[in-house]
């Protein structure tokens, strides 16, 4: 492997990188060396032109491109120490589609539907605490504080830690299912041999589940979370609240789940309607 690839991946992980977001960079850098077919400390300023050039026109979401560039410019600026060679870059603007939602009913028939208790479990926490499923999945036995109701997340976006809202019902729906399977200490969700759930296989759980429980949704792990601050924002919590439960660092993260609690929209008055009517 190219050695600039190697000390970026260490870049990553000491910059507090998600694991996933640390592959997709590294992911991009090995597509740059195959593309110019040198090693990335020879690379000149026009073939990393040419090569954003190709990613620029790719049939792909501006979302997409936005990752592939920003993987660049971490690249040159901060593991090669060549900010120049990126200078030209400007990162595209991204508009975020409204998250899906799903409603309560469809939850409580989703959660039913999920024959397997280990991701059964795993979708009351994502669903019940507002967890993404990479925090959800690495859970130990001991992030589980039932005295004070909080469920520590160690292992946040950028590796920032946080207290997540543990509900006493959630709280006893995880002691139920830890008698039930007793899975190897430390990791709450842990096979019988230690492993902690794969990602594609709980993505896999949930379309079943969906299927089975007649839900028409793409359901996905980040739409039991998406679900988790809507309904929170229809039952008139802060958004400063909700934001701190799901571990934002701005307002501005938690505000788009607040163009989407159709609730509230229909519940708050058009001004018209606050006048005396006028006379027909």
């Amino acid at each position: 492997m190219d050695t600039s690839i190697e000390q970026m991946s260490q870049d990553l992980a000491w910059a507090g990188y998600s694991t996933e977001t640390a592959a997709r960079y590294v992911g991009c850098a090995k597509q740059l060396a195959a593309f110019v077919g040198k090693p990335l400390v020879a690379v000149d300023r026009d073939e990393v032109r040419a090569f954003v050039d190709a990613v620029m026109n790719r049939a792909v979401s501006s979302s997409t491109k936005k990752n592939e560039l920003s993987a660049l410019l971490f690249l040159f600026r901060r593991t090669l120490g060549r900010p120049e060679m990126v200078s030209f870059i400007k990162l595209p603007r991204t508009y975020s589609a409204l998250p899906a939602v799903l409603s309560k009913g469809e939850v409580h028939r989703l959660l039913n539907a999920i024959r397997r208790p280990r991701y059964q479990a795993l979708a009351m926490v994502m669903y019940g605490a507002g967890l993404r499923a990479s925090e959800a999945r690495t859970l130990r036995v001991e992030d589980i504080d039932g005295a004070r109701g909080v469920i520590r997340v160690l292992h946040g976006k950028g590796n920032k830690a946080r207290e997540a809202k543990l509900s006493p019902i959630l709280y006893e729906w995880l002691r139920a299912y830890w008698s039930r399977t007793k899975p190897p200490l430390p990791y709450l969700f842990a096979d019988d041999e230690g492993r902690l759930p794969f990602p594609p296989t709980v993505r896999a759980a949930l379309d079943e589940a969906a299927r089975q429980a007649g839900v028409k949704k793409h359901v996905t792990p980040h739409v039991l979370r998406h679900s988790f601050a809507t309904h929170l924002l229809e039952e008139g919590t802060d958004i400063r609240v909700v934001g701190a439960l799901l571990g934002h660092a701005s307002i501005h993260s938690t505000a788009r789940y607040a163009r989407v609690t159709e609730k509230l929209v229909r519940q708050t008055p058009s001004p018209l309607d606050l006048l005396p009517q006028p006379r027909r």
